[in-house]
């Protein structure tokens, strides 16, 4: 049986009639009663019998019906499903990011975004950058965010939005902290280095060297996470992005931009021949949304 005769099939089966089975799938009674003679004519056997207009199944449609109606509710569920991707309704979302975006910033957005997508599933892996890269490369996700990256061959990239880095310190050692600072007064400050985790602590080295200024730190960490932790701990200050820093903060913790603002791009990554799920290119647009949201909310 082809899907048409299946269709056609089910219908007459559970209505009753040529007519009640046109009517459900949108079509003329002589195309039901032609598709269901061609049906009957391939397998070599009557489904219904017809006296006086009525249709009474036959016993090889009774015995038939069963798995015809197992295909049946498979081919709703394929076409609600197609229905839900064209609707933008459904869909995975498959990304890498780094730990600092993965910490706060993005299981935000993927919440908000949920509300009016509650069909659609994630996959989301959190990997330090030269991982997530080379997760991309190897296919094993459809879309990379992170901080600022370095042009790659085969690589499309997608600005996100723009955010900057602050200091993040605690409130007892400093209570008179002005609304921003110039980068020379780290110099001062006893630092959690995290200038080896990536980008953005390749962004802050590069501005001391250039600006010869010299810190002082004695405690090395990979990631923003554990660098927050520290400071919460009284172990010293912390240069990190403003969205890790304002999830951080606490009546003991706060933080400080400097003063000319250190800024940075948040990257979309993905493969040039691999074209984006049009529910992925939804989120994007989404997360660009919140991050001028957000970038207004924090304006003075």
């Amino acid at each position: 049986m082809r899907l048409r005769h299946i269709e056609v099939f089910h219908a007459v089966y559970t209505t009753g009639s040529i007519t009640s089975a046109a009517r459900m799938l949108y079509v003329s009674q002589p195309s039901v009663s032609k598709v269901l003679a061609h049906a009957e004519s391939q397998l070599g056997f009557a489904l219904f019998e017809r006296n006086r207009g009525k249709l009474t199944p036959t016993a090889e449609a009774n015995m038939l019906f069963d798995e015809v109606d197992k295909i049946y509710r498979q081919l709703f569920t394929v076409r609600r499903k197609a229905e839900n991707i064209r609707q933008h309704r459904a869909g995975v979302v498959d990304i890498a990011v780094t730990p600092a975006l993965g910490f706060e910033r993005v299981p935000d957005t993927i919440a908000r975004f949920r509300q009016t997508h509650p069909d659609v599933q994630f996959k989301l892996q959190t990997l330090h950058n030269e991982a997530a890269l080379q997760s991309l490369l190897e296919s094993r996700c459809s879309l990379l965010m992170l901080y600022s990256s370095p042009a790659m061959p085969g690589v499309a990239e997608i600005d996100l939005g723009e955010s900057e880095m602050v200091l993040l310190y605690p409130r007892s050692q400093y209570p008179d902290m002005p609304p921003r600072i110039p980068l020379s007064a780290l110099a001062s400050m006893e630092l959690i280095d995290i200038w080896d985790s990536g980008p953005l602590g390749a962004l802050i080295w590069q501005q001391l060297a250039e600006a010869g200024i010299e810190v002082t730190s004695s405690l090395q960490v990979d990631t923003y996470y554990i660098a927050a932790n520290l400071v919460r701990k009284g172990m010293g200050c912390c240069t990190i992005d403003k969205y890790t820093a304002s999830a951080n903060l606490s009546p003991d913790l706060a933080m400080v931009a400097f003063d000319p603002p250190l800024t940075f791009t948040i990257k979309g990554l993905h493969l040039q021949d691999t074209p984006l799920p049009r529910v992925c290119q939804d989120f994007i647009a989404f997360f660009q949304q919140e991050t001028a949201r957000i970038a207004g909310d924090h304006q003075p």
